[in-house]
């Protein structure tokens, strides 16, 4: 009986956690939104997904200043399945409710963006994998895709101005 109640309490816990740490996508500085929503509309486009996928967490930001009012962004992000079938119209978290049985979707984007727009040059980078299947590789070879890309000549590693 005891070990039944410790696991209904870790269970509930595991569920305060999850539902606590939900953010709201609009709270988002622009900049970081227009990422999120990139990387939304690409997972939520393959033919695999059958529910929708919307934003859950932020983990990290970085933002380097280019002048001249460009900006390059590192954004790493949750996604998380919601209980909107694929093809839903307006998903969004009130509309969607969370599902709590499907891994959360990892996500990593860099781009650069001017006027509040993201630039094709160079091409954003977006990494979204299941968590489960996320190793510290992967997480390697997307920090050093990130830095390598071509975004100013001189100016520091993007994932080493990470904003707290």
């Amino acid at each position: 009986m005891a070990v039944f109640l410790f696991l209904v309490l870790v269970s509930t816990g595991v569920f305060l956690d999850t539902t606590e740490a939900q953010e709201d996508l609009s709270k988002l500085p622009d900049k970081y939104r227009k990422g999120v929503e990139l990387a939304v509309e690409q997972i939520n486009s393959h033919q695999t997904i059958k529910s929708v996928f919307l934003f859950f967490k932020s983990v990290d930001k970085s933002d380097i200043d280019g002048g001249f009012g460009v900006s390059y962004l590192y954004h790493h992000f949750y996604l998380k399945a919601t209980r909107c079938p694929k093809g839903t119209v307006n998903a969004n978290p009130s509309k969607c409710a969370f599902r709590n049985d499907r891994p959360l979707i990892d996500c990593g984007i860099c781009y650069k963006i001017h006027g509040g727009e993201i630039q094709s040059d160079p091409k954003p980078y977006v990494h979204c994998i299941h968590k489960p299947q996320l190793t510290q590789d992967l997480l390697k070879m997307r920090a050093e895709h990130c830095n390598k890309m071509s975004y100013a000549n001189g100016s520091p590693s993007l994932l080493a101005s990470k904003k707290p």
